[in-house]
C-alpha cells in the first residue's frame, strides 16, 4: 500500500504541473492537489486542513506572465505526504507539513525558472527543425517542454517518497526546537499576507461594511465559513436583483432629463 501511495503520489506530481500549462482540469491549487492526496492517502480531514493552510498562503499570488512564485502546490503536495507518514495527529501533521513544505515551495521557484530557461532551447531546436520542413521532429521535440516541466516536480517528490521519512525525522531531531516553532509561526502568518493581498484587488473599500459583517459572524458569533458564505452569497444576490431593478429606471430618467434638455435647445 505505501509503494502505490508513493507511485500514485509522484504521478499526480508530474500531472498536475501538466495540467496547469495546458488543460487545467485539476489545477496546481494547493486545495485540488489535497483532494487527491486525500484518496491516496486516505486521511482526507488532515489533508484538506493542511491544504487549506497553504491555500491561503496562495491567496493573490499569481505567475502572471514569465514570472515565477512559489509553487505551493508542489509544497502541499510533499507536505501532506510527509505528514501522513510521520505523524497521526492534526497539529503535529500541520506543524510537518508547514516545515517541509514551505522550502519546498521556495525551491520550485528555481525549478521553475529551470524549466523555463531548458524550454527556450526546446523552442530554438523545434524552431530549427520547421525551418527545414522536418515537421515529424518538430512535434518529437516539442513534447520535450512538458516532459521537463513535469521532471521539475516528479523528481523532488520522488527523492521526498524513497527518502522522505528517514530524512524528515533525522532533520527534525536536529533542528532546534525554536525553528520549527519559528517555521510554524510563518507559516500562520502567509495565510494573512495572502488574504491581505487579495483584499489589494478586490473592492473592499466599496464594501467595507459586508466585510464587516462577515468577520463580526465568523469571530465573535462562531458561525461556521459555509454560513458565512451563504449569508455573503445572500447580499450579493440582494444587491444584484437590486441593481437590476434600478437599471431602466436609471436608464428612463437619463432619457427624460436628455429630452428635456433638448426641448429647451429648441425652444
Amino acid at each position: 500500500m505505501v509503494i502505490i501511495q508513493g507511485i500514485l503520489t509522484i504521478l499526480l506530481s508530474f500531472w498536475v504541473v501538466l495540467d496547469q500549462q495546458g488543460l487545467v482540469i485539476t489545477t496546481w491549487f494547493p486545495i485540488m492537489v489535497a483532494l487527491f492526496m486525500g484518496l491516496i492517502m486516505g486521511d482526507m480531514r488532515t489533508v484538506m486542513i493542511i491544504g487549506g493552510t497553504f491555500q491561503l498562503m496562495a491567496l493573490g499570488v499569481a505567475n502572471i506572465g514569465g514570472s515565477s512564485v512559489p509553487n505551493w502546490g508542489l509544497a502541499a503536495l510533499v507536505g501532506i505526504y510527509i505528514a501522513c507518514r510521520t505523524t497521526n495527529n492534526i497539529a503535529d501533521a500541520k506543524a510537518v507539513a508547514l516545515a517541509v513544505g514551505v522550502p519546498v515551495g521556495m525551491l520550485g521557484i528555481q525549478l521553475d525558472v529551470l524549466a523555463k530557461l531548458l524550454n527556450t532551447y526546446v523552442s530554438h531546436a523545434a524552431q530549427k527543425a520547421l525551418n527545414q520542413n522536418k515537421f515529424r521532429k518538430m512535434n518529437l521535440i516539442f513534447w520535450c517542454g512538458p516532459l521537463i516541466f513535469g521532471l521539475t516536480t516528479a523528481i523532488p517528490t520522488t527523492l521526498v517518497v524513497l527518502f522522505g521519512n528517514t530524512l524528515v525525522r533525522s532533520v527534525l531531531k536536529v533542528i532546534p526546537i525554536w525553528v520549527t516553532n519559528g517555521l510554524s509561526i510563518a507559516g500562520s502568518l502567509l495565510p494573512v499576507v495572502g488574504i491581505a493581498m487579495l483584499l489589494q484587488v478586490m473592492p473592499a473599500k466599496k464594501y467595507l461594511s459586508m466585510l464587516l459583517i462577515g468577520f463580526v459572524f465568523s469571530a465573535y458569533l462562531k458561525v461556521p465559513m459555509l454560513g458565512v458564505s451563504i449569508i455573503g452569497l445572500a447580499m450579493a444576490y440582494y444587491f444584484f436583483e437590486t441593481n437590476i431593478k434600478k437599471a431602466p429606471v436609471v436608464a428612463a430618467n437619463e432619457s427624460t432629463n436628455n429630452q428635456e434638455e433638448g426641448d429647451e435647445w429648441d425652444e
